[in-house]
């Protein structure tokens, strides 16, 4: 188990003061058997009425609306974690579900639902293409086949930290051969449909020890990461971070689940103000071990 305390301050600036749109933040992860909330602060500048609700994925979601006008807005949040790691890939899949191709059972067909479907046009079947060339055989090893899809974008793609929002199209991704961790896990998770896995987007932090001395050893550490869960009977869903090649990492601190990268922006909103205002925005996160004991 590992205590971890997670800061994130989003900062937008205006030249003059506007009025700020109704606001939807996703920064609280939910209690579970790998991560326990010890505390949770938000702060926000210029003040705000919060109410809290669960969408319709479970995530825990603040919406906000602010009271004044102001020329900065400024969100910060500060998690303390437990984070309580498999150690490894411990996890048992189903018999009739070890080797691929394999047939969901109904009901998790129709839980799944549109999970299992491929969200993005594919007119030339490239994506298709590009996922079915991990196929190695029929029938071949389940998580052979998902692992070396996973490690495939880790080598054969590069990293490119983007600040623009939104998430490149699978296609763009497979044309540029290049990404965020946001645009390779919807890549991954889009190859999985494509062959028949449910698969759902995954936002959060990236913990990485080596960041306690400012010697960052792994790709996404210091700034909100993405990845991507893939739905296996009797495992359940299993993390698979295509941007570090790694899979059930300990690392990984889950904050919200969704669908599709566009459910799953943790600071959303916009502002009423003249052409020209907006001065642009900064995100600063840091993930940190916590040394001292928490009070019982």
């Amino acid at each position: 188990m590992q205590t971890l305390v997670v800061r994130h301050v989003t900062q937008y600036n205006y030249a003059n003061p506007v009025d700020f749109q109704r606001h939807r933040l996703m920064l609280r992860p939910r209690d579970s058997h790998d991560l326990r909330l010890v505390g949770a602060e938000l702060s926000l500048w210029p003040h705000g009425n919060v109410h809290w609700l669960h969408d319709v994925f479970g995530n825990s979601v603040a919406v906000v609306d602010f009271l004044e006008p102001s020329n900065q807005l400024k969100v910060e949040s500060v998690l303390t974690l437990e984070r309580f790691g498999l150690g490894g890939l411990a996890f048992e899949i189903e018999q009739n579900a070890k080797e691929y191709p394999f047939v969901y059972s109904p009901d998790d067909r129709i839980d799944l639902g549109r999970m299992l479907d491929c969200h993005y046009p594919d007119p030339g079947n490239d994506l298709a293409e590009w996922a079915n060339s991990f196929v190695a055989a029929r029938p071949t090893d389940t998580m052979a086949l998902l692992s070396d899809m996973n490690t495939g974008i880790f080598k054969g793609f590069a990293y490119q930290l983007r600040h623009e929002q939104g998430t490149q199209t699978p296609l763009e991704t497979l044309r540029l051969g290049s990404g965020s961790c946001r645009d390779f896990a919807l890549l991954l998770i889009e190859a999985a449909r494509a062959l028949g896995f449910g698969a759902r987007f995954v936002t959060g932090y990236l913990y990485d020890p080596a960041l306690d001395s400012d010697a960052p050893s792994v790709v996404g550490a210091g700034a909100t990461h993405a990845w991507a869960d893939i739905y296996l009977p009797g495992a359940g869903w299993i993390e698979f971070d295509p941007t570090n090649g790694t899979i059930a990492a300990d690392n990984l601190i889950r904050v919200a689940v969704t669908r599709d990268p566009s459910q799953a922006v943790p600071v959303a909103g916009g502002f009423t103000g003249l052409v020209g205002d907006y001065l642009g925005m900064t995100v600063d996160v840091s993930v940190r071990a916590h040394h001292e004991p928490l009070a019982a």
